[in-house]
């Protein structure tokens, strides 16, 4: 009986001593790295203090409460069943089962601090499905519709005028290497040579313009040497405006000065044919005499880049083919015909359009762009951002394309800016100079002028403002992003191909 005593006593002094010892304990040792905060009129709450004061997520809280709770179980000494122990309280039916307050994982505060993968998952697998269902039913349907004739047939022979066009366009590169070299030694003024330029980079676009205009040719033979064409603009226009540039910050300042300042020495050097001839292959449109180099070529890794490459333009030539051709065929000009019909074939085009333009980005400016910047150890290699998290339109034609961003600012923007012009101002030059180039590339291989294109890029500007207002107003990221995807893929996209085949197919018929 006097043990029993004894036991008990000091079982009651253990236990005084170490509910006095976790009461003493400060807060960073009991609950483990966090702290408690007071919300006007919901309490305290536990905050982490690694998640900048945020608080963290349910799980992250959960699974330090349990740390703190086995930790605590001890130093009690007691043991995770409850049965090696004197004791074990927050196992106990008089436990509390509720301490903190937390909020549901898909709640407002707590949605964008949870991972979503089982979710992006899910939705991978209910694409796999429908697709595959789609697929299967466009087969039973139609049959395999891919002709023979799709990459190469024997009316591709007859668009030789436009290969040997694409083949002679590097005489323009030339004619403006020439005349910075003369620029360079002082030979001719600056105003001629301006003139030399404006004449060379005017000929660069007209030359093919009027080869494709001449010729009977296919539209993918046309759009592809319109394509070249703009680039090489794009880039004889860099090249001319840069060494321009390198010439006056050479007069104005000494040598000295500048290897104490911002600009690199070996960004300053004159036009050689070397570095021409690399701007010309490099992935990029903005021209300087060096850039950022890797320091070997990794030639698995092209080959499986390669590899991607064909898969993915397969599959873009197997959609166009199999849905996109069809339903065009079978629908009627959406400004012409039932309004009803115009929407449902807009709608039902929608689909196999942005895959077929996902399936193009990722094959010409992640795939092809990385290959060409592996193959000349091209180091910067932000070709895109994260353009598809976009909140405005504003955001989207910054990130989608950097190589052309890039060389809208440096190039068209802020000289725009530095000559007086205001931001809006520059920003309508802009976007006309974009407006300008598409309707050159879409409109001229199709031998239409009816401006589809041009309107099409000149609408962005009111939903530039359209949804940086929303963006202000509800604060929230999905509002642009929806409205976003909603113009560019649901409405833009498949509404331009209907208005350019149906014109397209006018026009073969009148003639």
């Amino acid at each position: 009986m006097a043990n029993s005593v004894d036991y008990n006593k000091t079982q009651t002094q253990t236990q005084t001593q170490t509910r006095s010892q976790t009461q003493s304990q400060s807060p960073s040792q009991s609950d483990e790295g966090s702290i408690r905060h007071r919300h006007p009129g919901r309490g305290e709450q536990e905050v982490s203090s690694g998640y900048d004061g945020m608080g963290a997520t349910v799980s992250d809280s959960g699974r330090r409460d349990q740390v703190a709770d086995s930790k605590e179980a001890k130093k009690t000494g007691s043991g995770v069943d409850g049965l090696s122990g004197p004791e074990l309280p927050q196992y106990r039916a008089s436990a509390p089962a509720h301490r903190h307050i937390r909020e549901s994982p898909l709640s407002n505060e707590a949605i964008f601090r949870q991972s979503h993968a089982g979710l992006l998952n899910l939705c991978i697998v209910v694409l796999i499905a429908v697709n595959s269902r789609l697929i299967i039913e466009n087969l039973m349907k139609y049959g395999l519709l891919i002709r023979a004739g799709f990459w190469f047939s024997a009316r591709s022979l007859r668009d030789w005028p436009l290969l040997m066009c694409c083949l002679s366009l590097p005489i323009f590169p030339l004619a403006s290497f020439f005349v910075e070299k003369l620029a360079e030694r002082k030979r001719i003024p600056e105003p001629i040579v301006i003139l030399f330029q404006i004449i060379i980079t005017t000929a660069t676009m007209i030359y093919p313009v009027i080869v494709i205009l001449k010729c009977d040719s296919a539209v993918l033979s046309g759009f592809v040497l319109m394509f070249v064409a703009c680039i090489l603009w794009m880039k004889l226009v860099s090249y001319a405006h840069t060494n321009y540039d390198i010439r006056l910050l050479s007069k104005t300042i000494d040598k000295d000065s500048v290897s104490n300042s911002t600009f690199d020495l070996e960004n300053l050097k004159g036009p050689t044919f070397k570095s021409l001839a690399y701007f010309l292959l490099a992935p990029t449109l903005c021209y300087q005499p060096s850039y950022p180099r890797t320091a070997s070529i990794r030639k698995g890794w092209i080959l499986r880049q390669l590899v991607k490459c064909i898969i993915f333009t397969g599959l873009m030539g197997f959609i166009i083919e199999q849905y996109i051709n069809p339903i065009v065929q079978n629908s009627q000009h959406p400004l012409k015909g039932n309004l009803l019909n115009a929407i449902e074939r807009v709608l039902k085009l929608s689909v196999p359009t942005l895959y077929v333009w996902l399936c193009m980005f990722y094959c010409f400016f992640h795939l092809w762009l990385n290959i060409l910047a592996e193959l000349l150890q091209f180091g910067d290699r932000e070709f895109y951002k994260d353009w598809w998290n976009a909140k405005t339109v504003e955001e989207y034609w910054r990130m989608w394309n950097m190589p052309v961003h890039k060389w809208m600012i440096r190039h068209i923007y802020f000289p725009c800016i530095r000559h007086g012009l205001s931001k809006g101002a520059a920003l309508l030059i802009s976007f006309l100079v974009s407006a300008l180039f598409h309707e050159i590339v879409v409109g001229v291989p199709c031998h239409i002028f009816k401006f589809w294109a041009f309107i099409g890029i000149m609408c962005q500007i009111p939903l530039v403002f359209l949804t940086k207002y929303l963006q202000d107003k509800f604060r929230s990221s999905m509002v642009g992003n929806m409205i976003f995807w909603f113009f560019f893929s649901i409405l833009g996209q498949p509404m331009c191909v209907l208005l350019y085949y149906h014109d397209v197919m006018n026009r073969i018929a009148r003639t």
